[in-house]
């Protein structure tokens, strides 16, 4: 079995030799450490001393600069007048090195929160359906097992009756819908059975999370960041539900896709009346690597941008806050565009409208380059270098390795090296220029990471900061590991989304082709011309 960091390590794989176990491994992922000396310039990392002469050449700058992951996040000039010379007394340095993890999204669920008694009834009832389908012998689906009718429903009074133990909730009913079918699902996308009810149902309490929407559905996080849970709205369900042959026929034919993996579909109802419908979900942003920035994107403009002031890592950014361009190697863009192509088209033809591309990224190395309008080849995706084994296992060369992010080939996971992400399925990704060897990314400190189409993935971004008017625009490059998928696909549209695009459309005279709500054809349209321009060709190519 294997654990997501952060969860519970001792049901992970043994603890490797001279490696960090992956509690530590992701503390040091989310390290910021600050370091104070005399610069010389270019990045650096804490406790090294460099040398910055100014204009004349006769003095030396004293700076504090902060890093994250490598990047350069703050610069602070402690001193401007320090001689250059031996006789000169090095400067006192009152701080040593500042770790602090990232904060995680959410908080955490415990007595007396207003979802407390709801995180109860849904673990106890994920705990009761995986317990009551995994005896049952695997076999295929069958039609009978999609459908609204393909459910069963339970009593778990507080006291406990002779088919549920007595537990802490209110009373409440629970429905488990289609269950053989997402039994089958977890096991295609390779979900331990045990790890799924401790993630979500064992003694750690989940975590409520802000709706980045405007649905107004609540989400949870499983404490080790491996499941999302949503609440639905009825007609949701039914879309799912109505669906469900096609997207199981769809992600057993497309290994590599990205649309939304679905573990399980259930409803509680709590003696308080009301009824709560959720799904439980891959978390895509389970890594060991920290998200510096995420984007949901959906091609359209109508108020697509955030509008809260302060913006951290767990902001959620939309279509008019991306000023960012992904440049990823030529073949790997193909591979991940025509898959886009074929999950939206998989969705238009189910009537489906309103996904997004939800996108993150974690810096791995600031480039410090100010450059034109176009990327300079020796920049690019293409230009990425594999190391040998030999080159690989020498932790300082790869360190000092000036050529940002390190591919080497791909590695045995009978060493246990490998630090493999949650519920991934599909094939890995091929070295570029040539190579026919799969490749895995090494990140010193984490380890090797599989690459895998919008898992793992190495990229050049380029970010466009636009200058005063009659200035030329800077354009900065970075090093930075992509996550991909496609969420929000139970919106059809319906008579409501007819009525919502004619009403913006009249009343407020917004251009109908940045509206959100736009028949599925159009939109699919917009939705791949805009990740189109997202991710474009390597100016080597064009």
């Amino acid at each position: 079995m294997r654990v997501c960091p952060g969860g519970n390590s001792g049901l992970g794989r043994p603890p490797m030799k001279k490696r960090p176990s992956l509690q530590r491994r992701r503390s040091i992922g989310a390290a910021i450490g600050v370091a104070v000396g005399v610069v010389t310039g270019g990045p650096a990392g804490p406790g090294k001393t460099l040398k910055c002469e100014d204009t004349a050449g006769s003095l030396s700058q004293i700076l504090e600069r902060e890093y994250a992951q490598g990047v350069l996040i703050s610069e602070v000039v402690l001193d401007k007048s320090l001689p250059d010379s031996p006789s000169s007394k090095k400067p006192r340095l009152g701080r040593s090195r500042k770790v602090k993890d990232a904060k995680r999204p959410g908080e955490t669920i415990i007595k007396g929160h207003r979802s407390y008694d709801l995180m109860l009834c849904l673990q106890l009832g994920i705990r009761y359906t995986v317990g009551r389908i995994t005896p049952i012998q695997e076999r295929e689906v069958r039609a009978s097992d999609f459908g609204p009718k393909a459910n069963f429903w339970m009593n778990f009074p507080k006291n406990g009756s002779p088919l549920t133990p007595s537990h802490r909730a209110l009373d409440f009913k629970w429905k488990d819908y289609c269950p053989m079918v997402f039994r089958n699902l977890r096991e295609m996308f390779k979900i331990d059975t045990a790890d799924y009810m401790i993630s979500i149902s064992g003694s750690d309490a989940l975590r409520e999370l802000s709706s980045p929407g405007k649905s107004g559905s609540i989400f949870f996080s499983s404490q080790d960041d491996q499941f999302m849970i949503k609440t639905l709205r009825k007609s949701e369900v039914q879309v799912l539900l109505r669906m469900l042959p096609y997207y199981y026929r769809h992600v057993h034919t497309y290994e590599n896709t990205l649309v939304t993996k679905f573990f399980g579909l259930h409803r509680v109802r709590p003696s308080s009346g009301q009824k709560f419908r959720f799904v439980v979900m891959g978390n895509m942003f389970c890594t060991e690597l920290r998200i510096h920035r995420r984007f949901d994107l959906k091609g359209s403009s109508l108020g697509r941008s955030t509008e809260k002031i302060k913006i951290d890592e767990n902001t959620t950014l939309k279509d008019l806050d991306l000023n960012y361009s992904f440049y990823l190697e030529p073949s790997w863009r193909d591979a991940l565009l025509k898959q886009i192509e074929i999950d939206s088209e998989f969705l238009r033809n189910h009537s489906i409208m309103d996904y997004s591309l939800l996108l993150g990224f974690h810096y791995r190395a600031r480039r410090n380059l100010q450059i034109g309008s176009s990327c300079p080849e020796s920049i690019l995706p293409d230009k990425l270098t594999i190391l040998s084994e030999a080159d690989a296992a020498e932790e300082d060369s790869a360190y000092n390795y000036r050529g940002g992010l390190i591919l080497v080939q791909r590695g045995s996971d009978k060493n246990g090296s490998d630090a493999v992400g949650p519920h991934v399925r599909g094939s890995r990704l091929r070295a570029p220029s040539g190579c026919f060897e799969e490749v895995d990314l090494l990140i010193p400190g984490t380890g090797r990471l599989p690459i895998q189409l919008g898992v793992n993935m190495p990229a050049r971004a380029e970010k466009e900061e636009k200058q005063e008017e009659g200035s030329k625009s800077l354009h900065h490059m970075y090093d930075v590991v992509l996550y991909i998928g496609i969420i929000d696909i139970l919106q059809k549209y319906n008579m409501t989304k007819k009525i919502e695009h004619a009403y913006k459309s009249i009343k407020y005279k917004y251009n109908p082709l940045s509206i959100s709500a736009v028949e599925p054809q159009f939109y699919s349209e917009r939705f791949l011309k805009f990740v189109g321009t997202a991710f474009p060709q390597n100016s080597s190519n064009q």
